[in-house]
């Protein structure tokens, strides 16, 4: 799940990925949250709730090759 991580400014913030079943988490039990290009490098051989939708090696490399290396900022839009 993709999750805002909002900056020192308050209409700032980053995208990140965080796992839906609070798989990824510190020794402290706080949850970690991770870039997008982090995801696609670290792929977990096993998980119970993973849910097979095609072949996994050659969307990973595709993966790798259209995620963003560097966090993109993005503002919050407001209403006027």
């Amino acid at each position: 799940m993709t999750v805002r991580q909002y900056e020192s400014e308050a209409d700032k913030y980053i995208l990140r990925v965080k796992c839906t079943k609070k798989k990824w988490s510190k020794r402290s039990g706080e949850e970690k949250l991770y870039k997008y290009f982090t995801v696609a490098r670290r792929m977990q051989v096993n998980c119970e709730f993973y849910e097979p939708m095609g072949e996994i090696l050659p969307y990973i490399k595709n993966l790798k090759k259209e995620l963003p290396i560097k966090d993109e900022i993005y503002m919050v839009k407001t209403l006027t």
